[in-house]
């Protein structure tokens, strides 16, 4: 069936002033992999025109679909332009199973195929409509929907776990972030750097030397599973912009979501270099442990601060040398930075753990409705 004969495109348009609401949903409160809003802004915090939903639409980030963003709205509110509000045609589609099909690698894949535009590519309603999905019975609706729902509430009972655990994280940093009779510049602590990094056409990517680009990082942890791009560069730009274990990158330029998100550099078997969006620096360990150091810059006080600083243009958002040294680091002695840092990292285990296995949960009862599905499909 063509998608627009089993959902509709709500597209209701509203001033922010004039919204009646106190909720405002944008690209970055939809979080990938996730049907439920866990977090909001307010439309005071926007303007132009902005789209209006209802509880039991679903806001799909048709920008960058890529990110696999959408959620099930369980109250009305407005949301971004960038967001498609959909809405399930009862008689076809049971709405309680429209959000599964959408997530599916199936509607996704497709999606990230019709999308129009290479610096923010973008879904258009009226190519969406007409694409054509195999759609099973009512009945068989109501039955896998029934199975992932259960198994959607299962994840997250674990998900209000790990923020359980986040609480904790971020009352332990703050306690220390309070103590501002300690504070002192982080340039204070910095023996080499902050250095911008290597900007490359993207023709010079291909064979070469590996390149920390911004999307290996992410809560002060750099991917080491990730294989790396590599960049066409010459020996001496090697050397110049080369990673060092355990310097500290952060992210200079990007939307005001991921800014200044930051990452310990981990001991690389080749050297690594790293690119212009990113800047890197090195910690003098005699003062401060660098995991210490990260810790307090994934703070949600430091990210107050850094979006304080930040200088806005089209599309992104940057900070400079300047404004990275000049963030206020806590600074109890080396063996009570090393204490916290452990306790930090235990916390962020166990949130990983928990994580993980909700996701995995869920997964699993997608792998065999996608199985059943498949061999469905077969059979007709």
């Amino acid at each position: 069936m063509k998608f627009g004969d089993i959902a509709d495109n709500i597209n209701v348009r509203v001033d922010p002033a004039k919204a009646e609401t106190d909720i405002y949903v944008g690209l970055e409160h939809l979080d990938p992999e996730s049907l439920h809003l866990r977090r909001w802004g307010h439309p005071s915090d926007v303007t132009g025109q902005k789209m209006r939903f209802q509880k039991g639409d679903v806001v799909f980030g048709r920008r960058r679909a890529y990110q696999r963003k959408l959620a099930v709205a369980e109250f009305d509110g407005i949301c971004s332009a960038h967001a498609m509000v959909v809405r399930a045609k009862p008689n076809v589609i049971l709405p309680e199973f429209l959000p599964f099909f959408m997530q599916s690698d199936m509607f996704m894949e497709r999606a990230i195929e019709i999308s129009v535009g290479s610096l923010s590519p973008t879904i258009n309603w009226k190519t969406m409509k007409v694409q054509e999905f195999p759609i099973p019975p009512i009945k068989e609706q109501r039955r896998i929907a029934e199975i992932l729902w259960a198994a959607d509430t299962c994840s997250q009972k674990y998900l209000n776990v790990s923020d359980s655990l986040s609480i904790v994280r971020t009352a332990l940093v703050n306690k220390e972030i309070q103590k501002k009779n300690l504070a002192v510049p982080l340039g204070d602590l910095i023996i080499v750097g902050p250095q911008n990094g290597l900007y490359r056409p993207a023709t010079d990517y291909g064979k070469g030397a590996p390149i920390l680009r911004i999307d290996s990082f992410y809560d002060g942890v750099v991917n080491t599973e990730l294989e790396l791009k590599r960049v066409n560069i010459g020996a001496s730009n090697i050397e110049r912009y080369k990673l060092t274990h355990r310097d500290i990158v952060i992210n200079r330029v990007n939307s005001r979501e991921y800014l200044g998100k930051c990452g310990l550099v981990p001991d690389f078997k080749e050297d690594t270099v790293f690119e212009s969006n990113i800047m890197k620096f090195s910690i003098d360990e005699s003062l401060a442990l660098p995991e210490y150091i990260v810790m307090i810059l994934t703070s949600s006080a430091t990210k107050k601060y850094i979006l304080s600083r930040c200088k806005d243009a089209i599309n992104q958002s940057s900070i400079n040398q300047d404004d990275v040294k000049s963030i206020k680091i806590p600074l109890p002695d080396i063996e009570k930075q090393r204490l916290l840092v452990s306790v930090d990292v235990m916390i962020r285990e166990q949130i990983l753990d928990i994580s993980g296995f909700s996701r995995k949960t869920l997964e699993k009862f997608k792998r065999a409705f996608k199985s059943s599905h498949r061999k469905r499909q077969s059979h007709v």
